[in-house]
């Protein structure tokens, strides 16, 4: 354990994609917590979507080639779902990533006639697991791996997440989101962090 209350893994954890990869772990995702139930807030109207969504060049292909039905869906052309500078990181699955592009009160891909990500909700009435459309930022969010640290996103660390100190720990709230990208060991090797740090029966 760093001073920094870093944890280094014996064994890098793969994403499903190949990337990203984790290595180390902020031990604060043990007891930094958020409204993990976000639809079920009554306080931030979808703050945390109000700036757009980075989305990693895998799944904005797998979104361009169901654009035919899903621009229908989503009521804005296909033209405008994404900002044109591509982030080029080997962190992202498909090796970099691109902003979604940004109209009335927030992401172009938010509901404008209630709450929720449309992407998730075309899936869920098409039965299609949503992790298959949205991006892993968005899924793992308040979670980020960078330079291979799973960590808490910026937002939880200077409280722009509005919803921070409520709810489930990032990691419990997210425990099925790490699963899914990064298989049972990912959960084999947390859950003994979580059961070995102080950090994990603490507060905030």
């Amino acid at each position: 354990m760093t001073d920094d209350g870093v944890a280094e893994l014996t064994v890098g954890l793969p994403s499903r994609y190949g990337t990203p990869v984790i290595t180390h772990v902020d031990v604060s995702i043990f007891h930094k917590r958020y409204a993990t139930h976000c639809l079920a807030c009554n306080f931030c109207a979808d703050m945390c979507c109000s700036y757009g969504v980075d989305v990693d060049l895998l799944h904005r292909d797998r979104l361009l080639e169901r654009a035919d039905v899903l621009e229908a869906y989503v009521g804005v052309p296909r033209e405008r779902w994404f900002q044109p500078d591509i982030i080029h990181d080997d962190e992202m699955p498909g090796g970099g990533s691109v902003r979604t592009g940004v109209d009335g009160r927030g992401c172009i891909f938010l509901n404008q006639d209630g709450r929720g990500c449309t992407i998730h909700m075309f899936c869920d009435e098409m039965g299609i697991d949503y992790q298959e459309l949205k991006s892993i930022v968005d899924c793992l969010f308040p979670l980020t791996v960078n330079d291979g640290v799973l960590a808490p996103a910026d937002e939880v660390d200077d409280r722009t997440l509005v919803c921070v100190g409520n709810g489930e720990t990032l990691y419990r709230g997210l425990r099925d989101e790490v699963r899914y990208y990064f298989g049972d060991s990912a959960l084999t090797a947390l859950d003994r962090l979580e059961r070995g740090s102080a950090y994990g029966v603490r507060s905030s």
